[in-house]
């Protein structure tokens, strides 16, 4: 047993919250792998040296903060990245009748470039730092209907390709978590009514004054750490936005 889990009962504020930061380290550290469950709760509890109750607050928030995953029966398990997951959680243009669809997506566009202005502020890098910037094409029932315009680190995503792209067999944060070891935890996102830029127009097969949704989203890793910035233009003719939070 290391000792120096343990967590002083004069560290101050509350003591959950020290030890769901201890958590999100050990996540962090790659001690608990993506899909696999977590220590027993009696183990943890006294791994950091605190009754079980405290211990089951720090997961109960790791859990509604979709970190972890408790399965019924099974125990608790680390969440990883899949279909359904980003469906449900971090997609959220819908069909006017409510129904969401899963996209089909098409790469048209990568190259590793220099961060504009706001991409860097957006990801806390230093001014024209290396990101690798792709877009994409997302069809909801056959229908182009949105166009990506992501950008990332190029620090934190080494070997990072347009075939690793175009090539995954599953989410890109699937892809993030197992190919590069950033789980995407939670997203923010803003939204502007604009005009369809004439790039953006043509891919989607638009007007290129057609009014549009323009969707700015940062997605945080574990510890709140900045890991992608997309703007995203949404054709809203036949699809709207609904937040899933």
């Amino acid at each position: 047993m290391d000792r120096q889990d343990f967590i002083s009962q004069a560290s101050g504020g509350p003591i959950f919250k020290e030890v769901k930061r201890r958590m999100l380290g050990a996540l962090a550290a790659g001690e608990w792998k993506p899909g696999e469950a977590i220590p027993a709760e009696p183990r943890l509890a006294e791994r950091f040296g605190i009754a079980i109750g405290t211990l089951r607050k720090a997961i109960d928030e790791l859990v509604a903060e979709n970190v972890l995953v408790r399965q019924q029966g099974r125990g608790t398990f680390v969440a990883t990245h899949s279909g359904d997951r980003m469906l449900f959680l971090f997609f959220n243009i819908v069909r006017r009748d409510g129904a969401k669809v899963y996209p089909e997506v098409e790469l048209v566009k990568f190259r590793k470039a220099r961060a504009d202005e706001e991409a860097a502020e957006r990801l806390m890098l230093a001014p024209r730092a290396q990101v690798f910037a792709y877009r994409n094409v997302l069809r909801l029932d056959g229908r182009p209907v949105i166009v990506d315009d992501i950008t990332v680190p190029a620090g934190l995503f080494a070997g990072l390709t347009a075939a690793r792209l175009r090539e995954r067999t599953n989410t890109i944060y699937h892809l993030y978590q197992h190919g590069f070891g950033l789980s995407v935890v939670r997203t923010a996102e803003t939204l502007r009514a604009v005009a369809a830029p004439a790039d953006v127009a043509q891919l989607l097969g638009v007007p290129s004054d057609r009014p549009m949704l323009l969707v700015r989203r940062v997605a945080f890793t574990l510890n709140d750490r900045p890991v992608e910035f997309r703007r995203s233009h949404v054709d809203t003719a036949n699809h709207e936005y609904q937040h899933s939070g």
